[in-house]
C-alpha cells in the first residue's frame, strides 16, 4: 500500500502541479512540508466528493480526508508546525464547476494571542 502510494505521489509531484484548479478525476499533489500527498474529486449527485491522501514521508501511514462540497464551500488540510513556526494549509475550494488548491501559510497567532 506505502509503495502504491509513493509511486502515485512521485508522478503527481513529478507533473508539477501543486496548485491551481482541480480536475474531475485527475489527481493533483499537494505538500505541507514534508508531508506530501494528492487529491482528485468526482462529480456526484450531491455535490463534488474530494479525497485527499496525505503522509509524512515513505514511512509516514497514509491518511486520507473525503469531504462532499457544494458551490461555495471549502475544505482546509493543515498540518502542525513546530513551537514558534507556521504552519502552511492547503485549501481545496468549490467556486460553481471549478475547484481549486491553494497553499497558504496559517495565520501568524503569536501576534494575537500572549504565552506569557
Amino acid at each position: 500500500m506505502k509503495t502504491i502510494f509513493a509511486a502515485t505521489l512521485a508522478s503527481l509531484l513529478a507533473t508539477g502541479a501543486i496548485a491551481g484548479e482541480l480536475k474531475p478525476l485527475s489527481g493533483q499533489g499537494i505538500a505541507l512540508g514534508d508531508v506530501t500527498g494528492a487529491a482528485y474529486y468526482t462529480v456526484e449527485p450531491d455535490g463534488f466528493r474530494v479525497v485527499a491522501t496525505i503522509a509524512d514521508g515513505e514511512s509516514g501511514e497514509p491518511v486520507r480526508v473525503v469531504s462532499t462540497l457544494a458551490d461555495g464551500q471549502s475544505i482546509t488540510i493543515a498540518v502542525p508546525a513546530a513551537v514558534g513556526e507556521r504552519s502552511n494549509d492547503v485549501v481545496i475550494s468549490r467556486t460553481g464547476d471549478r475547484v481549486d488548491v491553494t497553499h497558504r501559510p496559517a495565520p501568524d497567532l503569536r501576534a494575537a494571542i500572549s504565552l506569557d
